[in-house]
């Protein structure tokens, strides 16, 4: 079985406002991540939160996803984050796709196809690649959890992919949205669909 964790704690300070809650077309941001993933089947959800946390919680309140706060988010570090969502994760879980909450161009055949990855290549990390760039969700299997979960400030997920380079089973995908996401204003005028 397979989890996501949808990191979504962070403070938006380039956006200058709550991106996560942004209208996405139909949905808003979180909300049309939250969608591709359960639409691809993945077993379980758990959305980390900080700083939007009750405009999250309120965009997802009819979604069968759990939301869990960083009590840390003010430091802004993605690994506590995934570290709060792994405590969050039941015993049956083989491995977790980590995936970022202002990253809603994620694309449903992208997700699938880094899950069957997994699934068939028995890797214990599967990264997704653009023209020789890392981007997201990526899987880790179960057996490396417990190296995220001692990873401390200044050390960031980048330094674990690095660390653990030669486990990294690459997927090369010929889709740029794996790199994308909405960090400002721009972004977000440049990227979003119209309204529905």
């Amino acid at each position: 079985m397979i989890a996501a964790i949808v990191l979504a704690a962070g403070m938006s300070r380039r956006m200058g406002q709550a991106k996560l809650v942004l209208p996405w077309g139909s949905r808003t941001v979180i909300g049309q991540v939250v969608h591709v993933l359960l639409e691809v089947g993945v077993d379980s959800v758990v959305v980390v939160t900080g700083a939007s946390h009750d405009q999250v919680e309120r965009a997802l309140k009819n979604q069968p996803v759990r939301l869990a706060i960083n009590p840390r988010y003010m430091e802004d570090q993605m690994a506590l984050s995934l570290q709060t969502g792994l405590s969050r994760l039941s015993d049956e879980m083989e491995a977790v796709m980590i995936v970022l909450g202002d990253q809603p161009q994620i694309e449903a055949s992208v997700v699938q196809a880094v899950i069957k990855e997994y699934q068939t290549s028995h890797a214990r990390l599967v990264v997704p690649s653009y023209q020789m760039r890392r981007g997201h969700p990526w899987i880790v299997d179960r057996s490396l959890w417990p190296e995220l979960m001692v990873l401390k400030p200044p050390a960031t997920l980048r330094d674990f992919l690095t660390e653990n380079a030669g486990l990294i089973h690459y997927l090369i995908v010929d889709n740029p949205s794996i790199l994308l996401d909405l960090d400002t204003p721009e972004d977000y005028a440049r990227q979003s669909p119209p309204p529905a």
